[in-house]
């Protein structure tokens, strides 16, 4: 990706024609082997580098004139810091092993109009005092950088995350395998923040067609035609997410005790169903595997013409799961009044799921989690929220492996 991006567009072509070692890595754009001068009056090599800003396969003007730099402080010939670009100092983590340990400004009136402009200036600036010790000396060194070929399980690159300055903490999810069981509308929208990650693989398993009520209640605006061709749920969402994340893997069934093996080998499930005899088969298996889930419900009553209820996330992991038995809906002919309620509005749908997603990227590290609470409700009229089943001290979550999800 990183030789294709280059070549397909304008700006970084010139900078790696004119001989800068150029590479584009986790949505940003590299020079490699720039050189400046330390506070020693030695010459040493650093990397610049920038967020990168695209549509599609071409870049855009740059969303910010502010560059990073792995090195030490850039000073002029005699060791002075060239404190005119100064901005930050403080080592932030870029991507895997590359961490950058400053940050530059110098913004012109308009800003960059491309990233041959903004990194050419920053290393003409970083690079001069060394080039006037040594003539010799040049950020154009037309040193070839070869990109390891990543299997990247986006179809475009994510700059959302370089963007925000999160590439780190998103690659907690990279090469994990997460399945979500229903895709009703709880699991759909589960489906719709999941695939915006970089997990390696989403199974999503649901055995119902997409219907025309469904369509109210799900991420998306299919359309009348879309509707009468009778795609089940798998299909219909594994078109639409697949064309952003390459693995979303479509089984049009059931979990049954036939094949619910399958999960099996899965490091994180959501479990998204309504039925109470379907989500202790999954949960028991589950934990039987020592496998994190989080199990989403929610019970919606009308009552004097208005709506009322309480949505429910429940997880369970190999340290602890023996809170499940009491607070999951398991027998269908025993359910509570509010959970024989099948009122399922989609803003409620988005929260229960939300609700979700934000608890797995707490386990997964990627979000602080200071009470570590195995249980979450949210009463709809009081606009209460209640943690439950906390972590004792001695209990240790894995925070960069588990999740689950949805319904009762």
């Amino acid at each position: 990706m990183s030789h294709k991006l280059i070549s397909l567009n304008h700006d970084l072509k010139r900078l790696r024609d004119e001989g800068y070692a150029i590479e584009i890595r986790a949505g940003y754009v590299l020079l490699h082997d720039v050189p400046y001068v330390n506070a020693q009056k030695e010459i040493k090599y650093g990397i610049l580098l920038s967020t990168l800003t695209l549509a599609g396969e071409q870049t855009r003007k740059p969303d910010t004139h502010i560059a990073h730099f792995v090195g030490e402080a850039p000073c002029n010939k005699i060791g002075q810091e060239i404190t005119q670009i100064k901005h930050g100092v403080g080592r932030t983590q870029i991507a895997g092993s590359l961490v950058a340990d400053r940050s530059f400004s110098n913004k012109p009136g308009s800003g960059y109009d491309d990233y041959y402009e903004k990194m050419n200036r920053y290393a003409v600036i970083i690079s001069s005092p060394a080039n006037s010790i040594d003539s010799s000396v040049t950020a154009k060194c037309f040193k070839v950088i070869e990109s390891p070929e990543e299997d990247i399980v986006f179809n475009y690159m994510d700059t959302a995350s370089s963007r925000s300055g999160t590439t780190a903490l998103t690659a907690k999810f990279e090469s994990k395998k997460i399945a979500i069981v229903g895709l009703g509308g709880t699991g759909a929208y589960i489906l719709d923040q999941v695939a915006k990650t970089p997990v390696q693989e989403v199974h999503i398993f649901d055995s119902d067609e997409f219907q025309q009520h469904n369509a109210f209640r799900a991420p998306g605006a299919p359309s009348l035609d879309y509707l009468s061709r009778g795609f089940k749920k798998v299909e219909y969402f594994a078109d639409i997410y697949s064309r952003m994340h390459k693995y979303i893997l479509p089984h049009p069934y059931k979990i049954d005790v036939e094949n619910v093996a399958e999960l099996y080998e899965m490091d994180f499930v959501f479990v998204c169903v309504d039925d109470g005899d379907a989500r202790k088969l999954v949960t028991d298996a589950l934990i039987d595997k020592g496998i994190t889930f989080i199990d989403c419900g929610m019970g919606v009553d009308l009552t004097d013409g208005h709506l009322g209820g309480i949505l429910r996330i429940t997880v369970g992991t190999d340290v602890k799961h023996d809170h499940t038995i009491g607070k999951l809906p398991f027998a269908n002919d025993n359910l509570d009044d509010a959970y024989t309620q099948n009122i399922q509005i989609a803003d409620l749908n988005a929260l229960n799921a939300i609700m979700a997603v934000l608890k797995w990227k707490k386990l997964f590290g990627f979000y602080r989690d200071f009470e570590q609470e195995h249980h979450t409700t949210y009463t709809i009229d009081g606009n209460l929220i209640l943690n439950d089943d906390a972590s004792s001290n001695d209990d240790e979550l894995t925070t960069e492996t588990d999740d689950t999800d949805e319904v009762a």
